[in-house]
């Protein structure tokens, strides 16, 4: 077996996912392998890429304050807790993450369909303020099959609360849901997305500028969406996965 080709094809797509890892690389090049005539299995691998040095390193966990939950804005009841979710636009889950640039802070609100794992809507803000989730939710809605009404989950952050983000979601009936007691745990599915696209995507590093870390975010979806597969969806990829439910 040649083990510099298998470097050359991992780093070829290292180029467009920095931090994928082992397993999921054994699936997306799959047909790269077998036209090369190369025959590797999962544990020959994780140990050609550790010869070379090819491993993905752990990165220190960071957990910024984005959620300000200390208001007076209406609250409501965790509608998922528990639930089995089995089909595209049935629950959505919703979370706000900060980029770091030269320029200052920016705060990614994302949208992510509970089944399929793709996110659904996204926007980059200059502010905390409710306005970027709130175009964040318009895009996710703009692409909603006629009749679907999604759970729109969220923890008790009060960008989810207030009334123009309440309001988007009553007039589009979409059911609302919030975190009760372990907000981290009960909205756990929304941050392991951000946890994705910091860690793996280099969202997490510093930018020059703020218009350089927000076509780095549209990059980041769209690979995420439409190359990564996820190990919760048997290593299928979250756009095709999305497609088959919807």
């Amino acid at each position: 077996m040649n083990g510099g080709l298998v470097a050359e094809l991992v780093l070829k797509e290292r180029r467009i996912q920095p931090r994928i890892g082992t397993r999921k690389l054994q699936v997306i090049l799959r047909e790269d392998f077998k036209r090369a005539g190369v025959k590797i299995g999962r544990d020959r691998l994780f140990e050609e890429l550790r010869q070379r040095d090819l491993l993905v390193k752990r990165q220190r966990s960071e957990y910024p304050r984005t959620t300000n939950s200390a208001h007076s804005l209406p609250i409501f009841r965790n509608l998922i807790k528990e639930r089995t979710v089995t089909k595209a636009n049935e629950v959505w889950v919703s979370d706000i993450t900060y980029l770091r640039s030269d320029e200052g802070f920016l705060y990614l609100a994302l949208l992510t369909d509970s089944h399929s794992r793709k996110i659904v809507g996204y926007h980059c803000a200059d502010t905390l303020e409710a306005v970027g989730c709130v175009k964040a939710l318009q895009m996710a809605l703009s692409s909603l099959p006629k009749g679907a009404k999604p759970i729109h989950h969220s923890d008790r952050g009060c960008q989810y609360c207030c009334h123009d983000y309440v309001k988007q979601l009553n007039e589009n009936g979409l059911p609302i849901s919030m975190t009760e007691t372990n907000h981290s745990a009960e909205n756990a599915q929304a941050e392991r997305v951000n946890g994705i696209l910091k860690g793996e995507y280099a969202l997490g590093l510093p930018f020059q500028t703020k218009e350089q870390a927000r076509r780095a975010v549209d990059q980041a979806v769209l690979i995420y969406n439409t190359r990564r597969p996820h190990s919760s969806l048997g290593l299928q990829i979250p756009e095709a996965v999305h497609s088959l439910s919807a």
